[in-house]
C-alpha cells in the first residue's frame, strides 16, 4: 500500500463486506445450499477491536473464515480456495484482497498488493471443531470444556476464539462453542481469582524490600509486575479475558474500575522515590480489594493495608483474599488444587502458550 491508501474501516467490518458482497455471492452461484458460517474470529487485532490505520502494513485487510461440515471441508476445501482466487474482486472498498507473501524469514508477515492475476487471498476453509481444536486444545462445539480444558486455554486464546464477529452461522456450532467459551465456569472463576490474589502475595513485600537494599531498580521492576497483575485482576472481576501484553493497556482501559484505579497505577509506576511508588501501589490495591468485596463471592475482607509482618513495608497481604476465595470453591477436581492457576497465570512465554498439547501435559501435571 502506499500514502495514497483508501480510507480507514475497521477490519471487522471489512470482513462483513467481504463475506456479504464479494464471497456469499460466489458460494451461492458455485455450491448453493452449502451450510457454512462465516466469520473474522482468531489472531489480528481487528478481533479484539484494537486496530487502527497502523495495522493496515502486516496480516490486516478483507479476510475471514469459512466453516463447513468436517466431510465438506474435506470435500468443498480445495475447490473453493480456487473458485475464490480465481472470482473474488481485486479490492474490496480499495483495499486488496490479495496479499504478497514475503520470503525473508525474519520478516514473514503478509501485506495487501494489487494483483492482476489469481488473488493470495485471506479466506480460509476449514471445519469447527478441527480449528477449536487446533486453537484451544479442545473442542466445545462438541462438549462442555472440562476443568483442564479451561486451565489450559491462555485467555488470549479465549480472548481470539470468542471475540471478533460471526457473520453467518447456518451450522449453529461455531455460535454455540462460542456461548459455551464465553466466560469460565463459577467454581473455574473463583480458583483463578484466589489464583491471581496469590500471585500478587507473593511479590507486594519485595517492592520495599529491594528499596531498602539501595535497588531502586529492582523495586520499580516488582512494582511494574504488580501493576501487570492488578490489571490482570481487575479484568477477571469485570469478566474480561485478559489479552497479551500489546493489548492489556486498551483492554484495561475500557474496564469499569478503569477510571478510578489509573491514577494510582501511574504514581506507582512513574514514581522514583520507594515511598511514593508504595502509595500508589497501596492506593491500588484497596480499590482492588474493595472491588472484590464488592463481587460477593466471598466473604469480606477488611481492604485497608498494614505492615508486612514486623517489617516496615505497607502491604494488603493479598493471601487473605486468596484464603477466602478459595474456601468458596468446591469442584472436587479444583478443590485443594495447588494456586497455580490457569496456564498464563504461570507461564507467559508466547512460544510456549501457543504449544496446544505441551501447555496441557504441563497443567495436568500441575494438579
Amino acid at each position: 500500500m502506499t500514502t495514497a491508501d483508501p480510507a480507514f474501516l475497521p477490519g471487522l467490518e471489512l470482513s462483513r463486506i467481504l463475506y456479504e458482497e464479494a464471497v456469499r455471492p460466489l458460494l451461492d452461484d458455485a455450491c448453493p445450499g452449502l451450510r457454512h458460517a462465516a466469520a473474522r474470529v482468531g489472531t489480528g487485532s481487528e478481533v479484539l477491536g484494537f486496530d487502527t490505520p497502523r495495522s493496515a502494513d502486516h496480516e490486516w485487510g478483507p479476510q475471514l473464515q469459512l466453516f463447513l461440515a468436517p466431510d465438506e471441508a474435506a470435500r468443498y476445501g480445495a475447490l473453493l480456495r480456487r473458485l475464490l482466487a480465481e472470482r473474488l474482486p481485486k479490492d474490496v472498498r480499495g483495499w486488496p484482497t490479495h496479499f504478497r507473501r514475503h520470503d525473508d524469514p525474519l520478516d514473514p508477515v503478509g501485506q495487501m498488493e494489487l494483483t492482476d492475476g489469481p488473488v493470495d487471498h485471506r479466506v480460509t476453509v476449514q471445519d469447527v471443531g478441527g480449528w477449536l481444536t487446533r486453537e484451544t486444545g479442545a473442542d466445545p462445539s462438541a462438549a462442555e470444556p472440562t476443568v483442564l480444558d479451561w486451565l489450559a486455554m491462555p485467555q488470549q486464546k479465549l480472548a481470539e476464539v470468542t471475540g471478533g464477529a460471526v457473520f453467518h452461522d447456518g451450522l449453529g456450532t461455531l455460535t454455540a462453542a462460542r456461548r459455551r467459551l464465553a466466560w469460565y465456569p463459577d467454581q473455574v472463576w473463583r480458583y483463578l481469582l484466589a489464583c491471581q490474589w496469590q500471585r500478587i502475595s507473593q511479590q507486594e513485600a519485595f517492592v520495599g524490600r529491594c528499596a531498602e537494599v539501595g535497588d531502586d531498580l529492582g523495586s520499580a521492576v516488582v512494582a511494574g509486575q504488580l501493576v501487570r497483575d492488578l490489571m490482570r485482576l481487575c479484568l477477571l472481576l469485570e469478566r474480561r479475558y485478559a489479552p497479551y501484553g500489546k493489548w492489556l493497556g486498551s483492554a484495561f482501559g475500557r474496564l469499569d474500575v478503569a477510571g478510578g484505579l489509573l491514577p494510582s497505577l501511574r504514581r506507582a509506576l512513574a514514581a522514583t522515590e520507594y515511598p511514593e511508588r508504595e502509595r500508589g501501589l497501596c492506593e491500588a490495591y484497596e480499590t482492588v480489594a474493595a472491588l472484590q468485596n464488592g463481587t460477593g463471592l466471598a466473604a469480606p475482607v477488611d481492604p485497608a493495608c498494614r505492615s508486612y509482618h514486623s517489617r516496615p513495608f505497607q502491604v494488603l497481604h493479598a493471601e487473605r483474599f486468596a484464603r477466602v476465595l478459595a474456601a468458596t470453591v468446591t469442584d472436587p477436581e479444583l478443590r485443594g488444587r495447588p494456586l497455580t492457576g490457569g496456564v498464563d497465570q504461570w507461564a507467559d512465554s508466547t512460544d510456549f502458550l501457543n504449544l496446544t498439547e505441551p501447555v496441557r501435559a504441563a497443567t495436568r501435571a500441575l494438579g
